[in-house]
């Protein structure tokens, strides 16, 4: 008993190690992305901005209008994102099951996009819609996988399905849209954190404040649930119910984040297994995978505004480039491993 407590104390001790390294990680990409640009500001006049105090003439204006706005979002939506994929990764033991590969950000695509370019609506409405398309994508999803329960695979696989088949809508409104207004539409389609502003965030970050906590609390669950659904009733673990209400959370982490950044490819997908390899050990990693994915927007926006040449690249291109080998290497070992079937 001594030696699996010591292993534990062990595993608690890197885990709060971990979570402060990348909690300090994120503040230092967010002061990066408020800093450097063609308008530089010191460090102390961003910390004298953020606090209200006097600062050079166009620091107000270039903090609060234009990279304030957009280190927020991408913080809060990489946050979003991070946590969402790990509660459907941990939730149904697969690596496949983020938001984004089963369906859930296609259905709130598919929503966002339809109220858009089909009925004209802009600002909350849009939120909302994204909010319901993920919700509704997801009951589907979860309604259509139910045999007596839901298998992490099954979910996966009409996941992908439902996916497709939103994606295809998605690009049948587009092309039958104006071109100036698809065109646009496209940029928001790849993921992009340009050009937001508090009327995005605000909805967000209200939203977060409510999800994270409750996230936080029913993945205290997470533990017993991913020894398998019957060694979870042995311990008193209401399954289904447990199941039901932290997909429903994640769901509404991913669509109001896809709302306000719209759906930033592998995010999800990798910042769950991101955090693991970081924490080691089995246990659940929902806040290293939210602060994963912080880091992961910031950083991957800073690269496509900065460091790709004169052109800027929304922040959707360059977590596509790093996740798409990403997953292409994990389909190959899981194969070379059996697991692929």
């Amino acid at each position: 008993m001594n030696v699996i407590a010591d292993i534990r104390r062990r595993e608690l001790a890197r885990g709060r190690r971990v979570t402060v390294v990348l909690a300090v990680a994120v503040v230092a990409v967010f002061a990066l992305a408020l800093s450097y640009g063609d308008f530089q500001i010191s460090l102390p006049d961003v910390v004298r901005s953020l606090l209200g105090l006097s600062t050079p003439p166009g620091v107000e204006y270039v903090m609060h209008e234009l990279r304030l706005p957009r280190a927020s979002v991408s913080a809060l939506a990489g946050l979003a994102f991070g946590l969402a994929g790990a509660i459907f990764q941990q939730l149904l033991r697969n690596p496949l099951a983020s938001p984004d590969v089963i369906g859930v950000s296609q259905g709130a695509t598919a929503a966002a996009v339809t109220t858009v370019l089909v009925f004209g609506v802009s600002g909350g409405g849009v939120a909302a819609a994204a909010l319901g398309g993920a919700v509704v994508t997801a009951l589907a999803i979860y309604l259509l996988s139910w045999r007596k329960g839901v298998g992490g695979y099954r979910l996966i696989l009409v996941g992908i399905g439902v996916g497709t088949a939103l994606t295809s809508i998605t690009s049948f409104i587009l092309t039958r849209s104006d071109v100036k207004i698809a065109a646009e539409a496209l940029i928001w389609l790849t993921g992009s954190v340009n050009g937001r502003t508090w009327a995005q965030i605000v909805p967000l970050a209200v939203a977060e404040v409510i999800l994270v906590p409750l996230a936080l609390v029913l993945g205290r669950v997470l533990s017993g649930m991913q020894l398998g659904d019957d060694l979870a009733k042995a311990f008193g673990v209401r399954v289904e119910w447990s199941r039901f209400a932290l997909l429903l959370t994640g769901v509404c982490l991913a669509g109001m984040a896809t709302s306000a950044a719209g759906p930033i490819a592998f995010v999800a997908f990798m910042s769950g297994p991101i955090a693991v390899r970081l924490v080691g050990g089995g246990r659940p990693v929902l806040v290293q995978a939210a602060l994963v994915g912080a880091v992961l927007v910031l950083a991957s926006d800073f690269i496509g505004t900065h460091l790709l040449g004169a052109r800027q690249f929304p922040v959707g291109v360059v977590t596509g480039v790093i996740g798409a080998p990403y997953l292409l290497w994990l389909l190959a070992t899981a194969n070379r491993s059996g697991r692929g079937g």
